[in-house]
C-alpha cells in the first residue's frame, strides 16, 4: 500500500463511531499522568500503547474492541479530559475550514497608496473594513474605539482606518459623509456606508457596529476561544 493511501487510511480512522472512540482513547493515553498510576496500570498502559509496534500492529491496535480493562482505566480520568479533547476536536475542525492570513489590531493607513494596496493585495478571502475618519468630526472617535474592540473578535478580518485629511481625500470626504465605513473582499466592494453612524443610536457601542455589520452579512464568524481560555475558565 502507497503511503498516500495508508495516510488517507489512517485519517478515515478519525470519522465514523469507530474513529471517534479510537481518536478518543488515543487523547486519553497521552494526557494521562502516567508517572502516578498503580504499576499494574501503567503495564497496561505500556501494553496499550507500546511505540514498539510496527504501523500495521498499530493501526490493528486502535481498531479492535476495548478490553474491561481499559475501560476502567479510562473511565476514570476527570471530566477535564474529556472537555479539552472536545475543545481540540472543534478547534481542528475551525481550523480545516479557516483560510487566510490572521491580523493583530487595526491598522492605519497613512496615504491612498496604502489604502488601494491594502484593498488589491490582500487574501482573496479576507474580508477588509475600513474607517474613513477625521479627528473632530462626531463618532469618528467612537467608532474606531469600536474597531479595536472588534479586532480582537475577528482576527481574521483586516480592519483599518484611514484620516480622510491625511489621505488626500477630504475633498471627497466632507464632514457630511464621515465616519465612513467600507468593506471589500478580493478587491470587490462589498459594503459602502457614508455617515454610518446614522444608522447607530447617538450611543452605540462595538457589539452595536458588530450587529450592523451582520446585518449585511459582512462578517465571518466569530473565532473558537483558545484551549487557555477554557482552562481558565475551569480553574475559576
Amino acid at each position: 500500500m502507497s503511503n498516500s493511501l495508508m495516510d488517507l487510511e489512517e485519517t478515515a480512522t478519525h470519522t465514523g463511531p469507530k474513529g471517534v472512540i479510537n481518536d478518543w482513547r488515543r487523547f486519553k493515553l497521552e494526557s494521562m499522568d502516567q508517572e502516578n498510576l498503580p504499576p499494574a496500570k501503567r503495564e497496561l498502559l505500556r501494553q496499550m500503547s507500546s511505540p514498539s509496534r510496527s504501523r500495521d500492529d498499530t493501526r490493528a491496535n486502535l481498531n479492535r474492541k476495548m478490553s474491561v480493562q481499559e475501560y476502567e482505566l479510562l473511565k476514570e480520568e476527570d471530566e477535564g479530559c474529556l472537555k479539552k479533547y472536545r475543545k481540540r476536536c472543534m478547534q481542528e475542525m475551525h481550523d480545516k475550514l479557516s483560510f487566510g492570513p490572521k491580523f493583530e489590531g487595526v491598522h492605519d493607513l497613512d496615504s491612498g497608496e496604502a489604502f488601494l494596496e491594502v484593498i488589491e493585495k490582500e487574501h482573496h478571502s479576507t474580508v477588509v473594513v475600513v474607517h474613513i475618519y477625521k479627528i473632530g468630526v462626531k463618532g469618528c472617535e467612537e467608532l474606531n474605539n469600536c474597531l479595536d474592540c472588534l479586532a480582537t473578535e475577528y482576527p481574521t478580518v483586516k480592519f483599518c482606518r484611514i484620516d480622510a485629511v491625511a489621505s488626500g481625500a477630504a475633498e471627497r470626504f466632507s464632514d457630511e459623509f464621515l465616519p465612513t465605513l467600507l468593506v471589500y473582499k478580493a478587491g470587490e466592494l462589498l459594503g459602502n456606508f457614508l455617515a454610518c453612524t446614522q444608522h447607530l443610536n447617538e450611543e452605540f457601542f462595538a457589539t452595536d457596529v458588530e450587529a450592523f455589520l451582520n446585518s449585511y452579512g459582512l462578517l465571518p464568524e466569530k473565532e473558537l476561544p483558545g484551549m487557555d481560555d477554557e482552562e481558565e475558565n475551569d480553574i475559576e
